[in-house]
This record gives structure tokens, C-alpha cells and sequence, in this order.
């Protein structure tokens, strides 16, 4: 539960913290209660009686760490304990880096292979290439059932300077074995920035990490170069880091002296942020795009640039995550991250949505935004007049509960195929790939030197396609649509208990089997057809080909130029492009531009 608990909060946002350096001193102006000494002996107390008469032996480090997570809960979602064996992988992804060998892998069948080679890292330095299989880690076997991603980095990573040998088997060369000095591997927090069309630059941000603004400005600089006007900047999905670097960032769209974003609390140690005179993109139109996965730091930026009027938001609502944690360091270099402030946008909106219905409620509420229909249509959403706030434009915002988008765009469950999903989650193109680039890859790069070459002129043939999809039906895909009786049984009875409970009253009642013959009829039917509807083989060979696609060109370039495949055939993405060359929108928005 502990580890379950620590992975909710930082997938939804909860890793929004403060950078100062003196983190285990924090100091307090305004106490929350003055018996307060005696709750903490109160607690001492109650250690101590273990310690001291309790029947059996008792282990304090899991008693005291399963204690610190029960208090933390009653708090609010975001405030977390995360244990001494967890700090590092916690602070990994915001931090930038780790020491390592510089590949991307996919376990396929008991075998590690690998999927990239970052560029300038220690891998591609000695010549590892997309498609190797791992198959030896020093003298030890690095294939079979006790090979996983845990295994995979407990022994290829390691601190700089160490060095790994390693076999590998490439195709048709056989085995090749390589020394790998380890390094620092850097984990960009900007993977993809590109040109959309001659004026409009496209830029997104996975997190809110210490060197993203340093990326920003080198991705933004690039993209001006080649002619940017506009810019497109897409936070879906973003789940947050770090306040500052979210301060630095919206720096780069809002004018000096603007606030950006400020903090409070009850012990009146509220802090503010106001935009400097750097900047890097304070003219011309901008876009940021958002989804239900945007959270806290993403909150900040699209809230920042919405009530200064200064670039359109659109998709759907953000998460509604408005609270601040600090990381504090404990006495076993355990950590917690306790939540010490609300922030505010400009004009006064704390964006963060109610959790007085406890933690359940509050992590399933994306759950419930789909239910009641929020992802499909804007009409759904109903803020009360209390939340109501209005820009230096006379444009209306709302706060307490996300970032509401200027532009509502909705899911497109269109283009979701349980059958791609399948192919997807088992691997299938994956493994497809690797022997297919083996035998293709220099062709294709002589053929395709460019990512605009090969956007623009490589096709997936149905031979191809075929090819790929025979190759799935070996490796288990099936035909079928995936029908999960039970699962769907439980459900039908639990929705229908009532309308079941008055078919069947007593004993006499059972000798009646028409009325539920009735019942089962329709439930089976509307089942299948939902499954079909799923499965949706009729679009599934598209999606399956833009994949296909995506996966041969990052094996000839690399991740940030494939992913421009996706922003092809992206909805979201594509509107935006209409949009910013829509006048009148801007205009009917009052967003200032110039």
C-alpha cells in the first residue's frame, strides 16, 4: 500500500516541490497548535510501551514507516513518505540524469534487446546499434524467465567511470562483445521540438525537471533559427516537478514584472514570482495544449499564460492539483515530501480541486470525469460563480478544479483499437522490427537521409503490413474479440440487482426463465457489440501502420524526429495548427500576441 501510495502521487502530479537547499530545516512563524508537545509525547509515549512491554518482537522500522504513512494520509493526497531505497528512483526523472550505459531496451522473450542508442552516450561510442540482443552482463547470462527491468538496471547501471563488458548477438554476425565505460546518461525532459509548418514551432515538455528551462531556451533558440514565428507548446500529460523550474519556464512567455504564480499558507510565509526580463518567447502567438494528465507545474505555466491573455489553452481540463510539497530529509535518509503551501495563478485561482471525500474519491476523479462524459463534451462541466475570475482582457476564468481550456477538444475514441493495443502490449512490432531492420536498415537510411524525406515518401506496404501481422498471429494475437464474460456478468448483475432480485422473489419464481432468457439476450448482444466496437478492426490497420511506421523511422534517426509521425495524425496537435492561423480566433479571445 505504502508503494502503491508513493506511485499515485507521483503520477498525479505530487512531485510540485520547493528547491530550497535547506530542506530538513524548516522553521515556522505561526505554530498550528499550542499542545502541540504534548501529541508528540503522546507519540513517544506509545513507542515507548511498546518497546518496553509488548508480548512479542516487534520490527520499528516497518511499525514507524507504516505509522508515518497512515498520518500523512489524513493530511491531503499529496504529501508522501518515500523510504530510504526509494529517494534516488523518486528524484531520478527531475533531476536529470543517472549514471549508465545509454540504451533503451525491451525485454521480448526472456531476452533484452535493445530498442534506441542514446546519441554521445557510452553505448554508441563502442557501437551497440538498435536491434542487438543482450545476451551476457559480465560472465553472467542476461537471458531467461529471471531477466526483468529491475535486473536489466541493477546491472547495467552504475557509477561513472565503471566499466561493463557485455556479448551481444546482431543478427547474422553472431556474437560481438563490448567494454562499456559507464556515464552520465542525461533523461531530457524536452524530447521532441520541431517545425510544424514554415512559422509555427512545436516544443513538448515530458516534465518539469532541474534542466528544463536550459532545454527550453536551446530547443526554442534552434526553432527560431529556422524561421519560428508561432509556437505550439503541448503539456498533456505532464504531471509536474519542480515550482521554480515552472516559474522560469512561464518566464519565457510573460512580460517583466507580471506575477506568474503565487504561494500561501496559514503560517504567513507566502512567497510570489514574478516574470524577469528574460524571455524568450514574450511575442507572438502561442498555444499550449493540455489534457487531464496536465498537472501542478503544468498548471502553473497554462494558468500564468491564460490570465495574462497571452496564448490560447485548448484541450481538456487539467488534473486540479494546486498544492506545494517541500522535501524534507528524516534521520534514516528516508524523505518526506509534506505539503506546505497553495498557489495561486495571477488572478487569484487556486486550481486545486476538493479532496474532502478522502483519497479514493480523489484519485479515481478521472475516473468519474469520464463517466459523467467531461473527456467527449465541454457542456458537461459546471463551475459555480463562486469560482468565477476574470483577466486584465475581461476574458472569464475559473479556478477549484484545474485549468478549464479556452477551446475544448474532445477524445477521440475513434481511433482506439483493442486489436492495436494487443499488438501494442505483447511487443509485436518490436520484435517485428528488429529482424526486419537487420536486413533493411542501410537501404532504408540511403533511401530516406532526412526525417522530412521519410515523412514525406515512405509507405507502409500491405506486404509489409501483412508480414507484421503474421508475425503477431505467431506470437499469440488473436483473431477474436476479446469477449471477458465474467467481468462483464459482474458488472450487468451489479447494475441490474434490483430489476434481478424482482424477477426471482422465491422459489416458484424460478420455474419462469423467459424473462431472464430476455434479460441475458440483450446484455450478451449490447456485450458484443461493445467488444467489437472496441476492437475496432475496421481503423485498426491504420493505426497499426502509423506505428509501424514510427518504429523503422526511430531505428533510422531517433525518438524527438519519429515522434513527428504521431503530430501527423495527431487531432489535437492539428487543430492547434488550424487555430494559430485563425485571426479572428485570437481576436474573439482577446489573447495579446505583439
Amino acid at each position: 500500500m505504502k508503494k502503491l501510495r508513493v506511485i499515485m502521487c507521483l503520477i498525479c502530479g505530487a512531485m510540485i516541490f520547493t528547491t530550497a537547499q535547506a530542506q530538513n530545516k524548516m522553521t515556522s512563524t505561526y505554530p498550528q497548535n499550542r499542545n502541540y508537545s504534548t501529541y508528540a509525547r503522546k507519540m513517544a509515549q506509545l513507542l515507548d510501551l511498546i518497546n518496553l512491554y509488548y508480548v512479542d518482537t516487534v520490527n520499528f522500522d516497518k511499525l514507524t514507516e507504516a505509522g508515518i504513512v497512515e498520518v500523512l494520509k489524513e493530511l491531503d493526497p499529496h504529501s508522501v513518505y518515500i523510504s530510504p531505497e526509494e529517494v534516488a528512483a523518486a528524484n531520478e526523472p527531475l533531476q536529470g540524469g543517472f549514471d549508465g550505459i545509454g540504451v533503451s531496451f525491451q525485454i521480448i522473450k526472456d531476452t533484452i534487446n535493445v530498442i534506441e542508442v542514446i546519441v554521445g552516450g557510452p553505448s554508441e561510442k563502442v557501437g551497440l546499434m538498435p536491434g542487438d540482443k543482450i545476451v551476457k552482463v559480465d560472465s553472467l547470462d542476461a537471458t531467461g524467465k529471471q531477466i526483468s527491468n529491475k535486473w536489466v538496471q541493477t546491472h547495467l547501471r552504475g557509477k561513472k567511470g565503471t566499466k561493463v563488458p557485455i556479448t551481444v548477438l546482431r543478427g547474422r554476425r553472431g556474437m560481438l562483445s563490448f567494454v562499456i565505460t559507464r556515464d552520465k546518461i542525461p533523461m531530457n525532459s524536452i524530447n521532441v521540438f520541431c517545425m510544424l509548418d514554415s512559422q509555427t514551432g512545436y516544443i513538448r515538455l515530458e516534465r518539469f525537471a532541474q534542466n528544463s528551462n536550459q532545454e527550453f531556451i536551446e530547443a526554442i533558440t534552434k526553432l527560431k533559427a529556422r524561421g519560428m514565428e508561432n509556437l505550439i507548446f503541448d503539456l498533456r500529460g505532464n504531471g509536474g516537478g519542480y515550482l521554480n523550474t515552472a516559474f522560469n519556464i512561464a518566464d519565457q512567455f510573460i512580460k517583466n514584472g507580471k506575477m506568474i504564480v503565487y504561494t500561501n499558507n496559514i503560517h504567513k510565509n507566502s512567497e510570489s514570482y514574478r516574470a524577469s526580463s528574460a524571455g524568450e518567447f514574450e511575442k507572438g502567438k502561442l498555444i499550449v495544449l493540455v489534457d487531464e494528465g496536465s498537472a501542478s507545474a503544468s498548471e502553473i505555466v497554462s494558468g500564468a499564460v491564460q490570465d495574462w491573455d497571452r496564448g490560447l489553452i485548448m484541450g481538456r481540463r487539467t488534473f486540479g492539483k494546486g498544492l506545494v510539497q517541500k522535501p524534507v530529509e528524516l534521520a534514516d535518509k528516508s524523505q518526506v515530501r509534506l505539503t506546505v503551501s497553495h498557489y495561486y495563478t495571477p488572478t487569484g485561482r487556486c486550481i486545486q480541486k476538493s479532496y474532502s471525500d478522502g483519497l479514493d474519491s480523489y484519485f479515481s476523479d478521472l475516473q468519474a470525469r469520464s463517466k459523467h462524459g467531461e473527456y467527449f463534451t465541454a457542456d458537461s462541466i459546471k463551475f459555480p460563480d463562486s469560482l468565477k475570475f476574470k483577466t486584465p482582457q475581461g476574458r472569464i476564468v475559473y479556478g477549484g478544479g484545474g485549468i478549464m481550456p479556452d477551446i475544448f477538444i474532445p477524445l477521440d475514441t475513434s481511433k482506439y483499437s483493442s486489436l492495436y493495443a494487443e499488438f501494442v502490449r505483447k511487443g509485436i512490432v518490436h520484435g517485428f522490427i528488429i529482424s526486419y531492420m537487420e536486413d533493411h536498415r542501410e537501404a532504408l537510411k540511403e533511401q530516406y537521409p532526412t526525417i522530412e524525406d521519410f515523412k514525406n515518401n515512405f509507405k507502409v506496404s500491405d506486404a509489409l503490413y501483412n508480414d507484421l501481422v503474421a508475425y503477431g498471429k505467431k506470437e499469440g494475437v488473436s483473431d477474436s474479440v476479446n469477449f471477458n464474460f465474467s467481468a462483464r456478468l459482474n458488472a450487468f448483475v451489479a447494475v441490474n440487482r434490483e430489476k434481478l432480485d424482482l424477477l426471482y422473489r422465491n422459489l416458484s419464481d424460478l420455474s419462469q426463465t423467459a424473462a431472464l432468457d430476455s434479460l441475458m439476450k440483450t446484455f450478451v448482444e449490447k456485450s458484443y457489440h461493445e467488444a467489437e466496437k472496441l476492437r475496432n478492426e475496421n481503423r485498426a490497420p491504420e493505426f497499426i501502420k502509423e506505428y509501424l511506421k514510427f518504429e523503422i523511422a526511430r531505428n533510422i534517426f531517433n525518438y524527438g524526429e519519429a515522434y513527428q509521425l504521431f503530430l501527423m495524425t495527431d487531432d489535437v496537435c492539428q487543430k492547434a495548427l488550424e487555430a494559430m492561423h485563425d485571426d479572428k480566433l485570437f481576436k474573439k479571445f482577446k489573447v495579446l500576441s505583439k
